[in-house]
């Protein structure tokens, strides 16, 4: 051989141990970001020597549901009398009862319709019912106050608001009651010119100016309104003169215990069925498996981050949804190593049976996994309470192991593969057949 294909072939070998090194290089950055990540998640980042400033525990962030963290649920049904548009007066019911568990420093209440005639309230931390019962049992007080603060109606005297449009802008237009026009007349030409206050349970909600005396018993509010300020202040002005009564029709308190005890065993099946699923795939697929379960915790840091940082709670029945999904991602990547390996037993290149693998199993993750997603956003728009809880992560691990299962795990395979197939320092390259642990296990394991 002369001394030129020797110069040759040591620089072949030369460029293929550098892309070697460099796959050995990304495949540890890899690793390396998945255990910071995974570390951060779990015990936190402090953000300063003294640890005054720190990034909490993923876990800590997450949002949980009722039954979980504990607390007292209720659900009213409302009492149509015919009196104006129930669902404007179902709305503007809902409005008040935020506002008014906002107040008292509920922040974290969930107050949303149930169907057409129910509302569903749900405040966590709270242990006692009746505490509950009183906050709602409160009547919305809604005044007209003067600028000297004096009194000058109150919302009975208030028939009905909505939201209109006078010459093309939004404002909200007010029909008074025969006894409520005739202080409203007399207020408003007396405060030309000063503001009259729109009070609803203590809190200001609006404070026009008087530009002109209202006598008719009708007016209109201006301002700088757009069409959803403008139908929000209606149904706050209309829920102060609420002819709507509501029903209580159950009533339920969660002990924070029993929720805290739900949780751990929630978590703990989680990680049981995580680590079956781990052994599962490493015995069947060997370092197939590995890249697997690999791509299983970055599926699993992707979901818990997305809690963290959502305002997405998490209920015991959403927990059901995340460890689903971990079944869904590993399916996945089932079809995906079947796939590789027909392409295998055909003859193909461990390259080649890679990509026609991945490119013949995508058609079959994506169908399966659409029409679980259709599932879940049926749930959510229908769905109420756990149920909707359920399909919020059911949705979100589907999505999320899709990506696990074709980009996450198809990188990983590429770059291993590439690292069982370097070449030797003598020259010598390793064939596809070099590789069947990572590409073409049987049935039993065993190397075809």
């Amino acid at each position: 051989m002369s001394k030129s294909d020797n110069g040759a072939k040591k620089a072949r070998i030369g460029r293929r141990l550098g892309a070697w090194q460099k796959k050995i290089i990304w495949l540890a950055v890899i690793l390396a970001v998945v255990i910071f990540i995974g570390t951060i998640a779990l015990t936190g980042l402090p953000l300063d020597a003294q640890g005054l400033y720190r990034l909490q525990p993923w876990g800590d962030a997450i949002s949980l549901g009722l039954d979980l963290r504990g607390g007292v649920y209720t659900v009213y049904r409302g009492v149509d009398k015919g009196e104006g548009d129930f669902g404007s007066l179902m709305d503007g019911t809902v409005r008040v009862l935020v506002e008014r568990l906002d107040a008292k420093g509920y922040t974290e209440a969930t107050v949303i319709r149930q169907g057409f005639d129910r509302i569903r309230i749900e405040v966590p931390s709270i242990s006692n019912p009746d505490e509950l019962l009183e906050i709602i049992g409160t009547p919305a007080v809604l005044e007209f106050l003067d600028s000297t603060g004096a009194l000058i109606m109150e919302g009975k005297d208030v028939k009905s608001a909505q939201a209109v449009y006078n010459n093309n802008v939004p404002v909200v237009a007010f029909e008074l009651t025969d006894e409520g026009s005739k202080k409203f007349a007399e207020a408003t030409l007396a405060n030309i010119g000063k503001t009259i206050s729109i009070v609803l349970d203590g809190t200001v909600i609006s404070a026009p100016t008087v530009n002109s005396a209202i006598t008719g018993g009708s007016g209109i509010i201006e301002g700088s309104f757009n069409e959803e300020s403008a139908i929000e202040l209606a149904l706050l002005i209309q829920s102060g003169a609420l002819p709507l009564e509501i029903e209580q029709l159950e009533i339920s308190a969660i002990s924070a215990t029993l929720g805290a005890d739900a949780l751990d065993r929630a978590v703990k099946a989680g990680g049981i069925a995580l680590i079956l699923v781990f052994l599962f795939m490493v015995l069947r697929y060997r370092l197939n498996g590995v890249v697997a379960s690999i791509a299983l915790v970055i599926y699993t840091l992707i979901v818990m981050f997305i809690l963290a940082s959502s305002n997405i709670q998490l209920t015991l029945a959403g927990v059901l949804g995340i460890v689903l999904g971990i079944g869904m991602a590993v399916d996945a990547n089932v079809i995906v190593f079947e796939r590789i390996n027909e392409e295998r037993v055909r003859g193909k290149s461990s390259i080649q049976a890679i990509r026609l693998g991945f490119q013949n199993a995508l058609s079959a993750i994506i169908d399966s996994n659409i029409t679980t997603l259709i599932a879940a956003f049926v749930l959510m728009i229908f769905g109420t309470g756990t149920i909707k809880g359920f399909a919020n992560t059911l949705a979100i691990s589907v999505v999320v192991s899709m990506f696990s299962a074709v980009v996450v795990t198809r990188v990983l395979l590429l770059l291993l593969n590439g690292i069982v197939r370097r070449e030797k320092p003598q020259g010598r390259l390793t064939g596809d057949n070099a590789v069947p642990a990572l590409l073409r296990a049987d049935k039993g394991g065993d190397a075809k």
